[in-house]
């Protein structure tokens, strides 16, 4: 195997899947190319965090796996906490759990709570308690009403906490609370600047010391090999359905024109749309909305062009204030180029960081 780049990571089965068992293959090549971790995200269909982590962690010997991200309030506290444990113990400690706010719209249909900062950390002091050995006795928070929880007081298990954040609260939460944070994709160089800015200075402020919280960058990574169809899925697409999902978190923490937004949302193409733009959109659907919907300037937030522009795109968020990158939208395969091409103009001093992603160096 090669040399490993814990400063790399990337995303399984990214985007919309139907064949999860393409994750074994996929986490097998990532661990060949020397990737660091391998990130995540859950979808309610054949996506379980639980199971794809589980998977990844029988192929690999030394990927290190985030969930990135599941939501607290969809499973009971000690179901997940449990998970947790099983792949902590089960990967040999290269596991971190990821948590998300996750979507109003959905949590309403589905019946279970919206998500709150509040909730969230009071179910990551709940995890925590469970993982060293404590009894969770009368509990009344923000994050429900647990009358026992408990795993086993012989438990001391150093689980590492990553969490999802995109605006100031959500950032300031992490700070305080997580082990890691992951930004997300379409992110300016700029923005991620302020908000690993906010991150370190939120953890200063709880206390802690803020070089222990670890900051990952979603670099979204399109590289010119990849056919031409595909690659406007990858970006075009990618951009396209954030904007139909939560446009306004996107445009607010980049300090975008929110009258662009307007813009895409009211076009005749992007009202109606039957289905996300990464899943359903066509070639044609999706070169307009590039030329004539979506500011050129939204779209170069990412890495595009031949693989030593996309490895010259990693240093940037490197400068930034990144501690690590995560290459969004491919598949190990399709980042092998970009992959060879850091290791070309990779700085020194990133050996020590873990291949944990959720651990930094202090």
């Amino acid at each position: 195997m090669t040399t490993p780049l814990p400063e790399i990571g990337c995303y399984g089965l990214a985007g919309h899947s139907s064949s999860p068992r393409d994750l074994l293959a996929e986490a097998v090549r990532a661990e060949e190319l020397g990737i660091g971790s391998i990130f995540l995200s859950e979808r309610f269909n054949v996506k379980d965090a639980g199971v794809m982590a589980g998977a990844v962690a029988a192929v690999t010997d030394r990927l290190g796996i985030g969930t990135a991200a599941t939501n607290h309030n969809t499973r009971h506290p000690l179901v997940t906490a449990t998970m947790a444990t099983t792949l902590h113990r089960l990967s040999g400690g290269r596991y971190a759990l990821g948590l998300g706010r996750g979507f109003d719209a959905l949590f309403d249909l589905m019946g279970v709570p919206r998500v709150t900062g509040a909730q969230m950390e009071d179910a990551v002091g709940i995890f925590r308690r469970l993982w060293h050995g404590e009894a969770v006795v009368g509990h009344d928070g923000p994050a429900g009403v647990f009358p026992y929880l408990s795993q086993d007081p012989s438990f001391d298990e150093d689980v590492p906490v990553l969490m999802m954040a995109i605006g100031p609260r959500s950032l300031e939460l992490a700070g305080r609370v997580a082990d890691g944070v992951v930004l997300h994709t379409f992110m300016t160089d700029e923005t991620v600047a302020r908000a690993v800015t906010t991150v370190r200075r939120a953890a200063e402020e709880a206390g802690r010391d803020p070089a222990s919280v670890r900051v990952w960058s979603v670099l979204a990574t399109v590289d010119d090999a990849i056919d031409e169809e595909l690659r406007l899925r990858k970006l075009v697409g990618r951009l396209a359905t954030y904007l139909q999902g939560y446009g306004d978190v996107l445009v607010r923490a980049n300090g975008w024109d929110p009258a662009a937004l307007t813009r895409f949302r009211s076009d005749p193409l992007v009202q109606g749309y039957p289905g996300a733009f990464d899943a359903v959109g066509t070639a044609d659907d999706l070169a307009y909305l590039r030329d004539e919907v979506l500011p050129a300037a939204w779209l170069a937030a990412s890495a595009t062009g031949a693989a030593a522009a996309c490895a010259a795109r990693v240093r940037d968020q490197l400068d930034a204030g990144a501690d690590s990158v995560i290459l969004h939208g491919a598949t190990p395969d399709e980042l092998a180029g970009v992959v060879e091409a850091w290791r070309s103009v990779r700085p020194s001093g990133l050996d020590d960081l873990p291949l944990n992603p959720g651990r930094s160096r202090s």
